[in-house]
């Protein structure tokens, strides 16, 4: 009797990873023998889209595909055998721990048995030394008997003691896994059949792909900065998660930045409607007629990057895999494709998983913030540019080393090709900033029923790194939010213009071992008898 049924083996081959999402591409290899009617593909996921499964192929052999149906399989594994494995590992760890422990009591016995023996004959000894009965070489020699016995037993048993300690976390780990294993239950999957027409006998390739959900990437930066080349080295990471409920083993990885999840079609923009409030019942019809248009449109809206259902004619070409994990960057608009190649390995155990997309270095120049209203520290600034050949750099979290030494954590923000990005590296302490008030002066005279009140301020910041130093300080003068309050700019040195809100910013040159100063001085008018608030500064 013909078997027109074939169950089809197949491996994943790549995995496209969205932000929210993956794309999964499996291959199977089957020697067609003219009579088959059907391929059915088992035991996949059940967080694939069933509506996103794509099937095509390729071989020796013509074959039609005529349509593919979707079911769920639940089925109850057999335990037995793994119940039995587990049994016999925890009876060998079992066996191996009752082993450690009798050298453990053993190496007491020793021990207690050098201890009893140091306490013995210490007098004795000792007696014997002053007596001259015994010579000082003898007397070291038994020592240091003593001491190396006493080090070589306390070493063995700590060694023994850890050996114990790992065989616990492994049995503890097994007992779960037993009482797990032992515990039934139902395993669900999906089972893909294909609907197929040969044309003749011959070799068949085909190939499923599906979007799964539980799987995302998220960029991930180790930012070094080395301050004698001042340069960067950019590890440019990506971290991704996966609980699909399949593993991704020797798989060819590919990356994007495109949100297929959003579709091809705008949302339907519906009218602004205002009214009185209506009926509950009406409310309730008006929000079902509102989910069934957005239902439409995700039903309008077309599988992401999907092959479409095709099969042809061809001979079997060969398959090359990349011999390294090397990203290969494309942009397209502004969706970014990182093309890893083959041998990623993620499991779906939920974990973050770190794959390399590239390192580079960047020359970058530093700079200094200083704020001394706020602190009286300077903080450092590493400035660079992403090469304008290069790739884009994705918004995601950075761990920034400056000389080799943890700084901290920053979020990197989306730089493009030739655009600049900052790095913040903390307190630098070569630099010595002053904020002082070096002048208040009130008038005791009223000018129009008003009194002025004069400030002067005193910056002062000293170099004491080894080299010419750039500065940007900023500073404030009061900002009136009444015409009662009147403010006046009476000198500011070295000169600038102020910006808005009385905001002062100094760009400066530090020479090396060198104090620079800043002064500015304001006055401040205000009826008598009107309090200002604000000028505790």
């Amino acid at each position: 009797m013909i078997n027109n049924q074939n169950l089809l083996d197949t491996q994943i081959v790549a995995v496209t990873v969205y932000t929210d999402r993956a794309l999964v591409n499996r291959q199977g290899q089957i020697s067609l023998m003219g009579t088959e009617r059907e391929l059915t593909v088992s035991n996949l996921p059940t967080t694939l889209d069933p509506e996103s499964i794509r099937v095509s192929g390729k071989g020796s052999v013509g074959v039609k595909i005529q349509g593919v149906t979707t079911d769920r399989q639940y089925t109850t594994e057999p335990v037995a055998d793994r119940i039995a494995q587990l049994t016999a590992q925890i009876d060998r760890l079992g066996a191996d721990k009752r082993r450690i422990q009798s050298q453990i009591d053993t190496l007491k016995l020793q021990s207690n048995f050098i201890q009893g023996l140091r306490e013995k004959t210490q007098e004795s000894f000792s007696r014997s030394l002053a007596r001259q009965q015994i010579g000082l070489e003898d007397t070291q020699n038994f020592l240091d008997f003593i001491g190396t016995k006493t080090t070589e037993y306390a070493v063995a048993g700590e060694d023994l003691r850890q050996q114990q300690q790992q065989i616990d976390k492994q049995l503890q780990s097994l007992r779960l896994q037993l009482e797990e294993v032992e515990t039934p239950y139902s395993k669900e999957s999906y089972e893909v059949t294909i609907s197929v027409e040969p044309a003749g006998a011959g070799d068949f390739q085909l190939e499923l792909s599906y979007v799964v959900a539980r799987a995302h990437w998220t960029p991930l930066y180790d930012l070094r900065v080395q301050s004698t080349s001042k340069t960067i080295q950019l590890n440019y990471l990506a971290e991704i998660v996966q609980t699909t409920g399949e593993d991704w083993t020797n798989v060819s990885l590919i990356l994007s930045t495109a949100k297929p999840g959003l579709g091809t079609l705008p949302p339907k923009l519906d009218p602004w409607y205002i009214d009185i409030p209506a009926p509950i019942m009406m409310r309730q019809r008006s929000i079902a007629s509102k989910s069934a248009d957005m239902m439409e449109i995700s039903a309008a809206a077309p599988a992401p990057m999907m092959a479409t259902m095709s099969a042809f004619e061809r001979t079997e070409e060969p398959i090359y895999l990349a011999e390294t994990v090397v990203a290969e960057v494309s942009q397209q608009g502004s969706v970014v494709t990182f093309q890893l190649g083959g041998g990623g390995n993620i499991p779906s155990d939920g974990n973050p998983h770190k794959v390399t997309i590239f390192n580079d270095n960047f020359p970058c120049q530093f700079e200094y913030i200083a704020m001394p209203r706020l602190v009286s520290f300077a903080y450092l600034q590493a400035k660079a540019k992403n090469r304008a050949d290069g790739a884009t750099l994705l918004p995601g979290k950075a761990n920034i080393f400056r000389d080799d030494v943890f700084v901290g954590t920053s979020n990197l923000e989306n730089t493009a090709p030739g655009q600049e990005f900052k790095l913040n590296l903390g307190i630098d302490e070569g630099l010595k900033i002053d904020r002082e008030l070096s002048e208040r002066q009130v008038d005791k005279t009223f000018l129009a029923g008003n009194r002025r009140i004069t400030y002067a301020y005193r910056l002062s910041v000293t170099n004491l790194l080894n080299t010419l130093t750039h500065i940007q300080i900023s500073d404030l003068i009061p900002h009136s939010r009444t015409e009662q309050i009147k403010v006046k700019i009476l000198k500011i040195s070295p000169q600038i213009q102020p910006g808005e809100l009385g905001r002062l910013v100094w760009e400066l040159d530090l020479p090396v071992n060198q104090k620079t100063e800043i002064n500015y001085q304001f006055s401040i008018e205000h009826p008598e008898g009107v309090r200002v608030q604000g000028l505790d500064i």
